[in-house]
């Protein structure tokens, strides 16, 4: 897995992006919709910015900041580290763990095409794991 390319772990990603002056209650709703830990906040379609759940609890929640009011200019992370879709997963998990996140952009030129996470690196693990669960449970089904 950390030799896969992250190309390959993005190519059937929807991208998902927001912008800047974009309240931060606007955000965890599409957050929520989609189902994401982290996005990709554009200005003019480039990347400015990263905004993740751990921002929304202790730049926003935790300092007091009024979520319907406070946009996301305010308290996102800005320049965040990018990697490009050519390199490695495992350059991805290196960059997290030094950095200390959990969610890495992915750009061309600037442009955001996708975003991996520290939860990609279970993805097979996981599958296997759902699929392994679900033959036990066909399996006590038949046994009755």
């Amino acid at each position: 897995m950390p030799h896969r390319l992250i190309e390959t772990l993005i190519q059937h990603q929807r991208i998902v992006t927001i912008q800047m002056t974009s309240t931060v209650t606007e955000t965890a709703r599409l957050m929520q919709q989609c189902n994401i830990g982290a996005i990709m906040v554009v200005a003019e379609g480039r990347l400015s910015g990263i905004f993740t759940e751990r921002d929304a609890l202790f730049r926003v929640l935790a300092q007091g900041r009024d979520p319907q009011t406070t946009v996301l200019g305010e308290v996102m992370t800005q320049d965040p580290e990018t990697i490009t879709p050519d390199k490695p997963f495992g350059h991805a998990l290196h960059m997290m763990y030094e950095g200390g996140f959990r969610h890495v952009p992915v750009v061309e030129d600037g442009i955001p095409i996708g975003i991996v996470s520290a939860r990609d690196v279970l993805g097979p693990e996981l599958e296997e794991f759902a699929c392994d669960l679900q033959r036990r449970g066909h399996i006590a089904e038949s046994l009755g």
